[in-house]
């Protein structure tokens, strides 16, 4: 098995010291930076541009990875890719040709996804495997950080890891939504394999202690 990853959510970051916050992400070990972007359409609320990702590639190597909660991700997937993003994730519900949007994601350089609501049926990825590298299932409803994890939401991971063995084992599993250093053993047992926090690792006051945590969820 491969080792866990964390990507801390800079939804919780403080914005007015950013890029304090990305050195501390880095110092803490983390493995990735993830990019919640939000149109106040598809969710209730409103986040990050493609500029703010082309700032963040200035001043960091972690991999920007951007997760597009918006009414049209088709218009959005070049500019974020042109701004630095190395792996995005688009919603079944959101993308009306998800071959097309997946293959387009890929012909530019980063790596495609797929993100699922909490309610999203499992079988919505039938025909996906071939298409994608990873996969996103969100353990909260999507739209604003700092939520609980679903409770429900750890059965679908397993059978979604169960799905994974079964269809193309090198696709990783991703987990956004209410991961703590408590629930994240359960999560990581369950098949997780990138660990997405936000409040749980920037309201931390010892992060490095965090990504530790979640680091140890697999033997």
């Amino acid at each position: 098995m491969s080792a866990v990853r964390v990507a801390p959510s800079l939804l919780a970051a403080d914005l007015t010291r950013l890029a304090e916050e990305v050195r501390s992400a880095e110092a803490a070990g983390a493995d990735m930076l993830h990019l919640d972007v939000m149109d106040g359409v598809w969710v209730p609320n409103l986040t990050f541009g493609p500029g703010l990702c082309a700032a963040l590639a200035r001043i960091t190597q972690l991999p920007l990875d951007v997760h597009l909660m918006v009414a049209n991700p088709d218009a959005l997937v070049q500019p974020f890719v042109a701004a630095g993003a190395k792996s995005i994730a688009v919603h079944v519900e959101a993308v009306p040709h998800l071959h097309r949007t997946l293959v387009r994601i890929r012909e530019l350089g980063a790596s495609p996804g797929v993100a699922l609501n909490p309610l999203t049926s499992l079988a919505s990825l039938e025909e996906v495997w071939p298409f994608v590298d990873f996969l996103l299932l969100m353990t909260v409803n999507p739209g604003f950080g700092g939520q609980a994890l679903i409770p429900e939401t750890l059965g679908k991971l397993a059978r979604l890891h169960a799905l994974r063995q079964a269809r193309r084992p090198e696709v990783l599993l991703a987990v956004d939504g209410g991961v703590t250093v408590t629930n994240a053993p359960s999560l990581v047992a369950s098949g997780a394999d990138i660990l997405v926090a936000g409040t749980a690792f920037f309201g931390a006051s010892d992060r490095k202690a965090v990504v530790a945590a979640f680091k140890g969820g697999r033997a």
